[in-house]
């Protein structure tokens, strides 16, 4: 495939893939945050003192953790999951099941505290999930979870920090 016939099917992909009601098997989420969340907002100074590099990489530039790498997949004490950015709590020990990903994986979040966005980073769009209140990446939704919702929120542990009951 040429070049230009590869970009032209990207931006194609891109048009079709901003079709309302179109999901091409990822799904569409259009969350709103809680009224009454109040947003951080931190320069990239502050949240390179405040973040490991490692966080940073995935919370402010969007990056993804090795699969395996993180202990909160293997986690399985009764407790809350929240932003390592900001502190919000994202899910709960409930909500978490083994994905077999290498990931930490939920079947639920809390509302209010997620925001969707598309992400064309792998050209097919993926649902891209961030902390409400300080729009830290967390990770990218998909349509293969258990019941009752049928979503797995697979989660970047680096984003999270696990808070035992």
């Amino acid at each position: 495939m040429k070049r230009r016939q590869f970009l032209g099917l990207a931006g194609l992909t891109g048009v079709v893939g901003a079709i309302p009601g179109l999901s091409f098997g990822f799904p569409r989420l259009d969350l709103e945050p809680a009224p009454d969340l109040e947003k951080l907002e931190l320069s990239k100074a502050e949240w390179r003192e405040r973040l490991s590099d490692e966080a940073y990489n995935v919370l402010r530039d969007h990056g993804t953790e090795p699969a395996f790498s993180s202990p909160l997949d293997k986690q399985w004490g009764e407790g809350e999951y929240r932003c390592a950015g900001c502190d919000l709590l994202l899910f709960t020990s409930e909500m978490k099941y083994d994905s077999g990903t290498g990931w930490p994986s939920f079947f639920e979040h809390v509302e209010g505290h997620m925001l969707t966005e598309l992400d064309f980073k792998l050209v097919w769009p993926r649902t891209e999930y961030h902390c409400a209140r300080c729009g830290g990446h967390q990770g990218h939704v998909f349509e293969d979870g258990p019941d009752p919702t049928g979503l797995r929120w697979c989660n970047n542990g680096v984003a999270l920090r696990f808070v035992p009951a």
